[in-house]
């Protein structure tokens, strides 16, 4: 069931990406709006995904230690919310800057970064990609990929930014994010 799952994520979002790659390319022939000219990477009006003013649905995850977390334990705090896969270059190209955010701001923003566990070979590959690159921010393990399909996420990385009152309150991010693009998610949540 695990290697369908795999699979079927894996088919889905090279489907993305080819119509990514063709949706941008025609876009950026009309218009680019103003949001994908700052990252490139703003996908707010796209057809899948959850919208902003929508409630974060809650969750509940183990992380890489074994503790049990759910989104709600982090009501009164904004929340970063990725979703990542070691096998995946831009998700590995973000962790350094996600790393550097959470070591900044880890007061004032949690970083939950969700691995497509269903995806990987093995749970060992995250445990060891973690520990050589020294981050410390909770990695949630999505063994089921049920976060996968509540988020509908199609594309990693893909983050959504969730205010204190458990709303998502920015457009998320579909691909990878910068340290200057995180200030700026920080700094409009509330």
């Amino acid at each position: 069931m695990k290697q369908w799952l795999a699979t079927a994520f894996l088919v889905i979002l090279l489907g993305l990406i080819i119509f990514t790659t063709f949706s941008e390319k025609n876009e950026g022939e009309q218009q680019e709006s103003s949001a994908t000219q700052e990252t490139g990477m703003v996908a707010p009006n796209a057809p899948d995904g959850l919208k902003v003013g929508e409630k974060a649905p809650d969750f509940s995850l183990e992380t890489l230690s074994g503790e049990t977390v759910k989104l709600s334990d982090y009501r009164g705090k904004k929340v970063f919310l990725n979703y990542w896969a070691t096998w995946c270059p831009p998700c590995r190209d973000e962790m350094p800057e996600m790393q550097d955010f959470h070591e900044k701001y880890g007061d004032e923003v949690v970083i939950l970064a969700v691995n497509g566990t269903g995806t990987e070979k093995k749970k060992e590959n995250v445990t060891q990609f973690i520990k050589n690159g020294g981050y410390t921010f909770p990695i949630l393990l999505d063994t089921e990929l049920e976060i996968n399909q509540t988020y509908q996420i199609l594309s990693i990385p893909t983050t959504y930014f969730i205010g204190t009152d458990g709303i998502i309150q920015e457009p998320r991010i579909v691909g990878p994010m910068t340290y200057e693009m995180m200030e700026k998610k920080k700094d409009a949540l509330n």
